[in-house]
């Protein structure tokens, strides 16, 4: 993602039209690094301010967000000053990743007073700081002392400044022969010495910029020539004119229907990707909005399956550490067959021993060589025969219990492994539940009666449904419990049956309606069941097919667990296929 100096100098210039003389009416903090501002200026603005240190985000938004009932000390704060402000300007100094909002407040005596809230959009650092009109920080919403930065603290009192950590030159001030000949001064690549040398500039927009000049971003600076540089010096400035002038066009690219990168301007460099989309937007608001939703779904699923995460990984481990000392065991029982045959030779020859020996040798009949055999000196022939007997016997059972052990700790471990696949493939809350079922079902989580009543007990989310160019449904289960519905309820026997060669996966299900379907359809199925699977990385994955009437589940097999005798057999490539999927409700 890209949000860097120029798009922040967008989100400005949007503010500068909206809020600018706007009154700020309400305060809030939905989360401990989040604020809300409602703002009144011809018309209502929410203001949504995040210095989260994985998404740091500063928007306007159209909806209101759910307040605790009891406000952090640094929105009480915000209130006491700035409750019925008035925005005197937004400001952003030099292409950071910075913005100041000058606000103006009547103070306990009426008078007035300037404040300026500040918002930096530095990733891991990202802060929000409120201060005076002669730069005192009175307060931020993260606290940094000396202990944790060691180039400046953010506290009550402490003056506030911009740490400079890199000498950049700016784009705005500083003429384009200047930074282009900084860039070639700057050994290694030119895309690296283009966002390391201008102010502003991420690497995304780097790549746009040369793209536009017409190079190379791995070429060496020191191949640039005066020509080329000409070039470069011709993409910042029509970059500078288009921050100076405020001519943004806010662009989002996607690919197969997700988000992967944005910038202020259209990106060009993607134009001769065919399976890269372009989006426009109105305001950059909106387009870091439809990013961030994207990115802030996954982020809160995969904090909230964590536990659930947390709970299979110990299992899978426990149940791989017994596997592992099962099978050893059950190799220690091998030897069985030795004492068998030692206690048949001494049951044949053992009237020729010499009593008191330590071991007694003979031919074994099986194979025709020589064979010594350990005796207990203390016992005769016969009594060591039976010890032999008894510890075959012993063997032998063991064995056998163990094989059976074995067999469960494989079905057991399989079985975990697809549950920590499902996770993999869980978008909602009602994903993430029906895995907290089969859990609770299968014993690994504790049943919680008030969270898991009659109506929680079913199926809350849907499997999958893709429609091909013809009129084809697909069906994908995203967990075992869908697996076995879409399997054994949903599917007719005529219907054709994916599922990934020998690994965890999805069961992928084509309904027929009693038609022939095309071989593209048999691809696509292949393709579809090959991604949602444990080998979804690879270039080339076996995919087994059948019809639905001839795969069978085992009396007391596990959830999603099948058997087939009769088979055929595809290799494909994985593909997700976003553009065939249907959505809810349509």
């Amino acid at each position: 993602m890209a949000l860097d100096g120029i798009t922040v100098s967008c989100l400005v210039h949007e503010w500068q039209q909206s809020l600018v003389g706007g009154r700020i009416t309400k305060i809030a903090q939905p989360e401990p690094d989040e604020l809300l501002l409602t703002i009144k200026n011809y018309d209502t603005y929410r203001l949504h301010l995040s210095a989260s240190a994985s998404l740091p985000l500063a928007c306007l938004i159209p909806d209101n967000r759910q307040s605790p009932l009891t406000a952090p000390n640094f929105c009480m704060l915000l209130r006491k000053h700035l409750n019925s402000a008035r925005i005197l300007s937004v400001e952003q100094p030099e292409l950071e990743r910075i913005i100041r909002l000058r606000i103006e407040h009547l103070d306990e005596m009426g008078d007035t007073r300037v404040k300026h809230l500040i918002v930096e959009l530095m990733g891991k650092h990202s802060n929000i700081i409120f201060c005076d009109d002669e730069n005192t920080v009175i307060d931020s919403i993260k606290r940094v002392s000396a202990m944790v930065s060691s180039v400046r603290e953010v506290l009550p009192g402490r003056a506030y400044f911009i740490p400079k950590t890199a000498d950049k030159l700016s784009l705005l001030t500083d003429p384009v022969e200047a930074i282009t000949a900084a860039i070639r001064a700057t050994a290694g690549d030119i895309r690296r010495a283009v966002y390391t040398t201008a102010t502003g500039i991420s690497p995304v927009l780097a790549n746009e910029l040369l793209h536009r000049a017409g190079l190379d971003g791995i070429t060496d600076t020191a191949e640039l020539t005066d020509d080329t540089a000409a070039l470069l010096a011709g993409s910042l400035a029509w970059l500078r004119d288009t921050v100076a002038n405020g001519s943004f066009v806010p662009t989002c690219i996607l690919k197969d229907g997700v988000p992967v990168e944005f910038a202020a301007v259209p990106l060009t460099v993607y134009s001769d990707y065919p399976e890269y989309e372009s989006r426009s937007f109105d305001s950059m608001s909106e387009l870091l909005l439809f990013y961030y939703e994207a990115k802030e779904a996954s982020t809160r699923i995969r904090a909230k399956s964590a536990e659930l995460r947390r709970s299979v990984q110990t299992a899978v481990e426990r149940v791989a550490k017994k596997l592992d000392l099962q099978e050893k065991q059950y190799a220690d029982t091998e030897k069985k067959d030795r004492f068998r045959i030692y206690g048949e030779l001494l049951t044949t020859y053992g009237y020729i021993a010499v009593p008191g020996a330590e071991s007694f040798s003979c031919t074994n009949y099986y194979d025709n060589t020589e064979i010594t055999i350990p005796l207990d000196p203390t016992l005769s022939a016969m009594d060591n025969a039976k010890r032999y007997y008894e510890r075959y016997s012993k063997l032998k059972r063991t064995g056998e219990a163990l094989a059976s052990h074995i067999e469960q700790s494989r079905e057991e471990l399989a079985h975990l492994e697809s549950v920590r696949e499902s996770l993999e493939y869980a978008k909602d809350e009602a994903d993430l539940a029906d895995i907290r079922r089969e859990l609770t079902d299968c014993g690994y989580l504790k049943f919680h009666r008030s969270s898991q009543d009659k109506r929680s007990r079913r199926l809350t989310s849907r499997p999958y449904h893709y429609r091909t160019p013809d009129g084809f449904d697909i069906y994908i289960g995203k967990n075992n419990y869908q697996n076995e519905e879409l399997t054994h309820h949903f599917a007719s026997g005529g219907d054709w049956w994916f599922h990934a060669k020998g690994v965890p996966g999805s069961h992928v299900l084509i309904h027929t309606n009693a038609a022939e379907v095309p071989d593209e359809v048999f691809e696509l199925a292949g393709s579809l069941a090959a991604y949602y699977s444990k080998n979804r990385a690879s270039q080339k994955v076996e995919v087994d097919y059948v019809q639905k009437k001839h795969v069978k589940k085992p009396a007391g097999a596990k959830p999603g667990f099948v058997v087939y005798y009769t088979n055929y057999s595809l290799v494909a490539t994985p593909g997700e296929h976003a553009e065939l999927l249907v959505k809810d409700g349509q």
